[in-house]
């Protein structure tokens, strides 16, 4: 017990000596006064981002917050989030990897937590260039309308089926499997589940892996923080080396299936195939390729599922806005065919409905983290080189000083005044800005557009019988993401011909 007792002094006494050098030495931002070893941790709420924006409150837009001995910098109104994304963004371009972060990226050899240097610049060239180009985008586009066009038909024929009409339906279950089978068919070219809903051996491996990988980043939440005692939360290197065989395994046998199948009939437009035919160009390792193919993976999967539920609720509880869209829906494109994404220049209000759900509830509400790669200055405090910065998103896009009436649902604003979604106003940020900007945001936004746009087109929706509309649940999970703590339930009645709900499917 005494060498603990020893260990734990001597943590303290260094903690303290480390604290007071910092600020003797910097003139560090305001923020709540830390507790030796862990920081601020013990005062962090569950849901970070209000909780950043509350103490901003009292600190300031700008904030310290002390992760145990690592200084976060927290950044809550639109121009400071423009100093660290555009002003000062190269200084602020890095990522902090904690162990399970290196372990999958092989220490960065991604996109999502690579440092900025020459690696990033190239990878990121592939998926601005390549990848998400408006070509390959519209190239891909029958796959996106196949799939929410086969969601159409599953609610309809859950909802029809003896005894169900007027029977409330779970949204997210039917947005899920979308979202699961559009990026599965991009990125790999697989469709893991069959008509039936039945999911292939392959499927089943994958919905595996990415849970597993979900309890390995759990388990190590609290250790990261505290170097110190890193040494009572060791890495399940046993399970981690486990868990990455199995993810190389299937990636790459869906890597050589593919190899042949390019022999066989030629070039295809799905992102493994995009990469396997640019590796020599590009000097693309297998790690890298298997490290884009999986950010793409989680990055498109669980956002687009978040955006759309938040939205619906959003709908169910402000029918005044979904009879607008409805209304729209019905003008422009009317009840003998169903939307498709060329109808979106037509559609004004439904995009503006989607801007006005990333702004209430991005999927991100915190910034992915950056990290100072030099002694760098934002808002007139010092930001020593090593700290980590993070954007507060939520906090900006319900920032009264920006935006009136900030927690209403009104898209009308967004005809009031145009606002880009994709980094260049920092007032809306869901897919960030800067050298860290989303590569895939277009395709995130066109998905989103589509789905909304089918479900409101194909169906009136309402809170499930009993339930008043302000009596749905607006409270969010905590997280990186931000899912509704309660999942949406809500009652789908049909507004088209029957003829109209069957799936279109394409064979890509």
């Amino acid at each position: 017990m005494a060498p603990f007792l020893i260990f734990i002094l001597i943590s303290f006494l260094t903690f303290l000596v480390f604290q007071l050098c910092q600020r003797l030495r910097f003139r560090l931002p305001p923020g709540p006064c830390p507790w030796p070893i862990i920081g601020n941790l013990y005062d962090i709420k569950p849901v970070k981002f209000q909780c950043f924006s509350e103490w901003s409150q009292t600190y300031g837009p700008i904030m310290s917050v002390w992760y145990g001995s690592s200084l976060n910098v927290i950044v809550c109104n639109a121009e400071l989030a423009k100093e660290v994304l555009k002003e000062k963004d190269q200084q602020l371009a890095d990522r902090p990897r904690d162990r399970l972060s290196a372990k999958f990226s092989r220490d960065g050899k991604d996109l999502i937590w690579a440092d900025y240097g020459p690696h990033y610049v190239k990878v990121r060239k592939v998926c601005t260039l390549e990848l998400f180009s408006h070509k390959r985008l519209e190239s891909l586009r029958p796959i996106r309308e196949d799939e929410v066009t086969a969601m159409i038909e599953s609610i309809f024929r859950d909802i029809t089926s003896p005894g169900k009409l007027g029977e409330g339906v779970v949204v997210k279950n039917y947005v899920s499997a979308v979202a699961l089978n559009n990026i599965t068919r991009l990125v790999l070219g697989k469709r893991f589940v069959n008509s039936e809903g039945v999911m292939e051996k392959q499927g089943v491996e994958f919905k595996a892996i990415v849970a597993n990988g979900l309890r390995l980043g759990a388990s190590l939440t609290m250790a990261e923080h505290i170097p110190w005692l890193r040494w009572m939360f060791p890495l399940e290197k046993e399970a981690m080396a486990k868990h990455s065989t199995r993810r190389d395994q299937l990636t790459k046998a869906i890597m050589e299936e593919h190899t042949l199948a390019r022999q066989r009939t030629g070039e295809k437009q799905h992102f493994v195939d995009a990469l396997l035919t640019l590796q020599d160009k590009y000097d693309l390792s297998d790690d890298t390729i298997i490290g884009l193919l999986w950010d793409m993976i989680i990055a498109g999967m669980d956002t687009t599922v978040i955006s759309v539920e938040w939205a619906m609720a959003e709908l169910i509880k402000n029918p005044r806005v979904q009879e607008k869209v409805q209304e729209e829906l019905d003008r422009v494109i009317g009840s003998k065919r169903v939307m498709n994404e060329m109808d979106f220049p037509n559609l004004p209000y439904l995009k503006c409905v989607v801007k006005e759900a990333f702004r209430l509830h991005p999927p991100t509400p915190m910034m992915l983290p950056h990290k100072a790669t030099a002694h760098v200055k934002v808002g007139g405090y010092d930001i020593p080189k090593g700290s980590i910065v993070q954007v507060n998103v939520w906090a900006i896009a319900h920032d009264p000083a920006v935006w009136k009436d900030p927690l209403e649902f009104r898209p009308e604003r967004f005809i009031e005044e145009e606002i880009d979604l994709k980094g260049h106003d920092f007032r809306l940020l869901p897919f960030g800005a800067g050298r860290r900007v989303c590569p895939g945001a277009q395709l995130g936004i066109n998905l989103v557009q589509l789905m909304l746009g089918h479900l409101l087109h194909h169906f009136h929706w309402a809170p499930p019988k009993g339930v008043k509309a302000e009596e749905i649940d607006m409270s969010g999970n905590p997280g990186v993401i931000t899912f509704m703590r309660t999942p949406l339930e809500a009652v789908p009645t049909p507004r088209l011909p029957p003829h109209l709900y069957k799936r279109v499917a394409v064979d890509m």
